[in-house]
């Protein structure tokens, strides 16, 4: 069993428009259209039988509609038509975020995303804390995106390693995953002051970049429990991603484990 733990989708009508202008401001190809659709159809050819669906609200205002959008394939989903699972999405500047995480909890949600870079505000403020303590309250996770966005590579990186560190000094217990192996193109910093603490990391976007000794000794200091498969579709190509983890030459426990065991103790399955 295969579980992709980080992709992207987006409501049909708007699909291609939002990763056409995507790819034009992180300057690469997308794999798939943006749609469920073929999202399905990508993770049957790779042999992925199922993948967190992740969505990044860019304002406020879009916590209804992404939520609306969220539900339907999560109702798809419960009918067993594919096995996308989608969480919620939330913005540090939303208003009643105290209502709104309770209202993801109510329901059903497994956990959210937040995204500093695309939502302007650095990991390690007050609001961002906010979620994490309610997230920890409702025992839902949280998926941040994390190090270097290539979207943003003149701005400021809003979550690195050292305002990770400060979070979770805040609030400890929350069920954390760090994208991108723990901060994309920050490796060093991961394998320092991140590898071996209670959160997970996932490989979405870093396992053609990364090279397998740096990918290798991050793993055995981190723990291979808490790596996550992971592939970023439609910016990655899901079948790659799978054959490059097979080539590391894992144990089959170890590969397990990444593969879907750590995602399935995660979600509670």
């Amino acid at each position: 069993m295969i579980i992709d733990f980080h992709t992207h989708i987006f409501p049909d009508k708007i699909a291609q428009k939002t990763v056409d202008y995507l790819s034009n401001l992180g300057g690469l190809p997308a794999h798939t259209n943006g749609t469920l659709t073929d999202l399905c159809t990508k993770l049957e050819k790779a042999g992925v039988e199922r993948s967190i669906a992740l969505p990044v609200l860019t304002a406020p205002h879009q916590f209804d509609s992404v939520l609306s959008f969220t539900q339907t394939v999560n109702a798809q989903f419960s009918e067993g038509k594919h096995g996308v699972l989608s969480f919620a999405g939330i913005h540090p500047l939303c208003d009643d975020l105290e209502g709104k995480m309770a209202q993801i909890k109510s329901l059903g949600y497994k956990g959210v995303k937040i995204h500093p870079d695309y939502q302007g505000v650095f990991f390690d403020d007050e609001r961002y804390i906010k979620i994490l303590t309610l997230a920890k309250e409702h025992d839902l996770i949280v998926v941040t995106h994390a190090g270097i966005d290539i979207g943003f590579r003149d701005k400021p990186v809003r979550c690195t390693p050292d305002r990770v560190l400060r979070a979770l000094e805040k609030v400890s217990g929350v069920k954390l995953v760090l994208a991108h192996y723990g901060a994309s193109e920050m490796e060093d910093e991961v394998y320092e002051k991140l590898a071996g603490l209670p959160v997970y990391f996932d490989t979405a976007f870093v396992l053609e970049r990364i090279s397998k000794d740096k990918f290798l000794a991050i793993a055995q200091k981190h723990g291979y429990d808490k790596i996550l498969f992971a592939t970023d579709s439609p910016w990655k190509n899901i079948k790659n991603q799978v054959e490059i983890i097979k080539s590391y030459g894992l144990s089959k426990e170890n590969q397990d484990k990444i593969f879907y065991k750590n995602a399935l103790e995660l979600l509670g399955e």
